[in-house]
């Protein structure tokens, strides 16, 4: 693909994989403190890629190798990088969106207002923002510490603000139209599995549910076979 880049010019590292399935697309976003090159995103595009989907990995502005900054790396940010990578697409194709974590709050809040995500997956999806953001990062002050220690990784007022102003994304999950699947690990002590159940309840579309039995927040690559089985199956369903 052609370079990628939000609307404050900044670009965005990517990696596609090809697949026989045209006129399709499948974008995979990360979670916080992630980039396109964590694991799980390889494992799953490379996995669904030889089932036939054409993937994209990003990274969303402020991470890995995408230009910015990471203290200004907010969902409200990778909001508007997810819509500059859509502008991009071309209208004919058909689009299937799946994220980690964050960026599975990134996801279902894009899908409750953008009809171009016809297809939706969270994996270990936040739901809880503002929880999350206390829970693991209250007792650090922010613009003088880091997230989890990791010094590459400065928590920001500006990362704090956002997710206690959002809140949540219950609201967003009740007004997404399109098939939504749910892939949570029951052993998750990052995104507890009652962020997933919880938007699941939330959810007014076609909807399923997935608990990973003994799944950690990134799942594990003995889970990885079962979560590519489970997506390819929805994509096929929803897209095919």
């Amino acid at each position: 693909m052609n370079s990628l880049a939000n609307t404050s010019g900044e670009k965005l590292d990517h990696t596609f994989h090809p697949g026989n399935n045209r006129g399709t697309l499948l974008i995979l976003g990360h979670g916080v403190t992630g980039n396109k090159d964590r694991p799980l995103m390889v494992a799953l595009a490379e996995g669904l890629s030889e089932c036939g989907w054409p993937c994209l990995r990003i990274s969303f502005s402020g991470n890995g190798l995408s230009e910015g900054r990471f203290q200004e790396s907010t969902i409200t940010k990778e909001l508007a990088d997810l819509k500059a990578v859509l502008d991009t697409v071309p209208q004919e194709i058909r689009i299937a969106y799946a994220g980690h974590s964050m960026g599975g709050a990134v996801g279902v809040l894009t899908a409750a207002t953008d009809p171009r995500i016809r297809a939706l997956v969270s994996l270990a999806g936040m739901t809880q923002t503002a929880a999350f953001a206390e829970r693991e990062f209250g007792m650090v002050k922010p613009d003088e510490g880091c997230m989890w220690d990791e010094e590459s990784c400065p928590l920001s007022t500006h990362f704090m603000e956002d997710m206690r102003r959002i809140g949540n994304t219950l609201a967003a999950a009740a007004e997404a139209t399109c098939p939504w699947l749910l892939i949570h690990g029951d052993a998750d002590d990052v995104v507890p599995i009652q962020d997933g159940l919880e938007a699941f309840a939330a959810a007014n579309c076609e909807k399923e549910w997935l608990a990973v039995e003994g799944g950690e927040h990134s799942f594990g690559e003995e889970s990885y076979p079962r979560i590519i089985e489970a997506m390819d199956r929805w994509f096929t369903k929803h897209l095919g």
